[in-house]
């Protein structure tokens, strides 16, 4: 044995090692795959055991939570069947009161009935007894009548003719009375009637025109006066200003106040006012109010007048009363300076002698000279040329085709077709012509004051514009109803705009809204 090992070679061992070695592993493996078996086996058993317990109590839970689903489900089964009870109780209670309602219509509705048909039983017993009654009246009238015819010896054919041959004579005395009277009136004015005729026939022969001015100077008693007038913080000034459209000039001239304005008519109103307030000495807004509106019945009176003035004039008669006023608005109207309505009558004049000597109808000739311009009274309230306003006005009022041809034709818009067209051309043409009869630049400035007003007056809100300051000032009233005091910048921005896109002007235009709330009542 000893020498077995002795002899052993080192590779044998080696081998032996290695073969020892592997059996040692394989048996360490073989226990570890034993040993892993085992436990899992025990795990696996652990895990089997859990799952069947956590079934069970998912199993105990789902049966209590069903459970408790049937209960609630029986409540809520209850609860709705109760609320429906209810319900139907509460409808079944309205259907009775309404039933009871309509039963109650009906039994109103038969009575009703009963006394409407007892009604018509009685109206056409009524009608019936009327019937008798005119029968009865017809009877006595024509019994009457006979009778009357008897008495009087005339028939009723006869008593007709006799009566309306008395009233005939009545009429015709009262008709002379009434002429006797209106010749003894046209008598106590025939004087001054006549001092105008000869003063203006004096005006056409010398044809003297002055241009028009756009200022107008009221004398004062003092220079106290001044400061009245402006008042106290300048409200009474305010209020003139702004009611009346105008600029009042107040600088050191003495006993003196100017009124400046382009428009005429306004300007012709604050003079008036402004000489009442003087005479008058109480000057307060509410004062100012009372004598503006005082002044506008006045400055229409006299427009009426000049309107007859012109007619008497020219001798054109049968006017339309509206084409009268129109005619006496052209008074505070200008075309190049020349005053309109003094070149309206000297056009009929001229029209008159030109129609005179052609042979035509003189008074045709003389009434389309005096309504050519016709359309200038209106031109800066209504949109188009004073030419198509002029035509629309006549043609509204009846004029003759001849004359509104007259009117249309007298700038060459149409073609002239008649004698009565050429002669007014001609005259209006002669009339507009003559040296010293117009001025070029005031009528270009007053068109810029009125394109001005025209522009901001076509803003929504804006109540009234005035130009001022030569057209270096724009006041604005605005509808405190629509317009607020945050709306009030916006619209002034805007229409500073628009005039600076839609004008051509000299230096800046100053754009002064002003709103303004009032109210009045009277302690009775």
């Amino acid at each position: 044995m000893e020498v077995f090992t002795l002899t052993m070679s080192p590779t044998l061992k080696v081998i032996i090692y290695i073969i020892a070695a592997i059996v040692v592993f394989i048996i360490a493996f073989v226990l570890g795959i034993t040993y892993r078996k085992k436990v899992s086996e025990r795990e696996i058993q652990s895990a089997e055991e859990q799952a069947k317990k956590i079934i069970n109590e998912a199993i105990k839970a789902a049966e209590s939570k069903k459970r408790e689903a049937l209960v609630e489900a029986k409540e809520e089964i209850h609860r709705n069947r109760t609320e429906y009870e209810r319900e139907v109780k509460e409808r079944r209670s309205e259907l009775q009161k309404q039933e009871r309602r309509l039963l109650q219509k009906e039994e109103n509705l038969d009575k009703k009935t009963d006394a409407v048909e007892k009604k018509a039983e009685q109206l056409t017993k009524k009608l019936s007894d009327l019937d008798a009654a005119k029968e009865e009246v017809a009877t006595i009238k024509r019994s009457q009548f006979e009778l009357l015819e008897k008495i009087s010896g005339y028939t009723v054919e006869e008593a007709k003719a006799f009566l309306i041959k008395n009233l005939e004579s009545e009429v015709t005395h009262e008709a002379a009375m009434k002429i006797k009277e209106i010749e003894a009136r046209f008598k106590e004015e025939a004087d001054t009637k006549a001092r105008e005729y000869i003063a203006t026939a004096i005006q056409r022969c010398a044809a003297d025109h002055a241009a028009e001015v756009t200022v107008s100077v009221v004398p004062l008693p003092n220079d106290e006066m001044k400061g009245r007038i402006i008042g106290r913080e300048g409200r009474n000034i305010r209020s003139i200003e702004t009611l009346t459209g105008v600029d009042l000039i107040i600088d050191d001239t003495p006993e003196a106040i100017t009124i400046s304005c382009f428009d005429p008519v306004r300007r012709e109103i604050a003079r008036l006012t402004l000489e009442k307030l003087i005479l008058d000495g109480r000057i307060h807004p509410a004062r100012i109010e009372e004598m503006i509106e005082k002044a506008k019945k006045e400055v229409n009176a006299t427009i009426k007048a000049e309107g007859e003035r012109a007619t008497f004039e020219t001798g054109v008669h049968g006017l339309h009363p509206e084409l009268i006023k129109l005619l006496g608005r052209q008074k505070y109207r200008t075309s190049y300076g020349q005053n309109v309505l003094n070149h309206s009558i000297e056009v009929a004049n001229l029209s008159g002698l030109l129609a005179a000597e052609l042979g035509v109808d003189v008074m045709t000739a003389k009434r389309a000279g005096l309504l050519h311009d016709l359309g200038k009274s209106v031109d800066h309230e209504m949109e188009g040329s004073h030419v198509t306003i002029g035509v629309e006005l006549a043609r509204k009022y009846k004029e003759s085709e001849e004359v509104i041809h007259a009117i249309h034709a007298h700038h060459g818009d149409v073609e002239p077709k008649t004698i009565i067209a050429c002669i007014v051309q001609a005259a209006d043409a002669i009339s507009a012509s003559r040296p010293g009869a117009r001025r070029e630049n005031i009528e270009n400035y007053i068109k810029r004051l009125e394109k001005l007003e025209e522009l901001t007056n076509s803003f929504s809100g804006v109540e009234t514009s005035y130009a001022i300051q030569a057209g270096r000032e724009i006041r604005i009233m605005v509808k405190p109803e629509e317009v607020s005091e945050d709306m009030m910048v916006l619209l002034a921005r805007d229409i500073a705009k628009k005039i600076e896109n839609e004008l051509e002007y000299p230096g800046q235009i100053k754009v002064h809204l002003l709103r303004e709330t009032k109210a009045i009542e009277y302690a009775k």
